[in-house]
């Protein structure tokens, strides 16, 4: 019996070399990936300790001196720190309020019978998110221009002052948010589309033979097919809680606005790229990823519970 136990190890580590042997190209297929994962991902952290360090060129990473979390407390002690914690979150949640558009759109192209049109009205909501960044804030700052911006001119017809959207602090995350979904609204509805695809027919069959309205057979089939796909899709959105588009936000900023829109990505921009500021710029980046790792924790934990998670 001792003996037994003893060759099993060893049996079971032939077996899984065997299975790689065997399999060999589904992992030279892994093999790219797993390569960009650890050349650009994982082995760039060692970097990190900076944050632990007052961090000179000439002295390179590890000759400079250790000072503890002294970073972190400098900016959890800075009057600016409630702020960009306030619009971080402030635009996610507002953000994180329109997660349902998208569900809708795709419920409602789902039940588009006419081809031609359900293509058309898929490729107009498909088309702004393969415009660049740069060329879609242009399109928002000469659409909401005081003088010559269409939206404008429509208020100005209805017979009230323009308004100067871009300068106005009040009106940044509404802008930022609701052109943010338009421009990623289609793209945005293909994942749950897909989702759809796989609903099966007989399921909807069954539902009108028993008298279920279209309204009733969404409500009953189609989203709770879809609603493994909206659990996981949320959980990755929570996980970038305290995370923003850099180059948009960036590109919509100006010295008027800056109240509202002046964010954690930004300001380690700010920080560490145009002051120098390596240590504590690296510091306020880390200390933003481990508050939305643990954000993802939690909430791939209380997902868990549903019976879809991410592991």
């Amino acid at each position: 019996m001792a003996k037994t136990l003893s060759e099993n190890p060893p049996k079971k580590k032939g077996t899984n070399w065997r299975k790689i042997k065997i399999n060999w190209q589904l992992y030279v297929l892994l093999a790219p990936g797993l390569i960009y994962f650890l050349v650009f991902k994982y082995y760039p952290m060692y970097g990190v300790q900076i944050a632990f360090k007052d961090f000179r060129a000439v002295d390179g990473i590890f000759g400079s001196a250790w000072v503890g979390f002294d970073h972190f407390i400098r900016f959890f002690d800075s009057y600016y720190f409630w702020d960009l914690i306030k619009n971080t979150l402030g635009i996610n949640l507002y953000a994180l309020a329109l997660f349902p558009i998208s569900i809708i759109v795709a419920l409602s192209l789902n039940e588009l019978r006419d081809g031609k049109f359900k293509k058309t009205a898929q490729t107009i909501t498909y088309a702004p998110h393969f415009i660049s960044v740069v060329v879609f804030v242009g399109m928002i700052i000469a659409f909401l221009d005081p003088a010559t911006g269409i939206i404008n001119n429509f208020i100005q017809f209805l017979g009230f002052e323009p308004i100067s959207f871009m300068t106005e602090p009040g009106w940044f995350k509404t802008i930022f948010v609701w052109s943010n979904e338009w421009q990623n609204l289609g793209w945005g509805a293909i994942i749950y589309l897909a989702a759809l695809a796989g609903v099966d027919p007989q399921l909807h069959e069954a539902a009108k033979v028993d008298g279920a309205t279209r309204l009733q057979r969404i409500w009953h089939i189609n989203l709770p097919s879809i609603m493994p796909t909206i659990i996981i899709l949320l959980i990755l959105n929570m996980g970038n809680m305290m995370s923003i588009g850099f180059e948009k936000i960036l590109l919509m900023q100006n010295e008027l606005n800056l109240e509202s829109s002046q964010v954690i990505q930004t300001y380690v921009y700010e920080a560490g790229l145009l002051h120098g500021q390596y240590s504590y710029s690296t510091a306020v980046g880390l200390f933003n990823s481990v508050i939305n790792f643990a954000i993802l924790i939690f909430f791939n934990r209380l997902a868990r519970r549903t019976g879809t998670s991410l592991w």
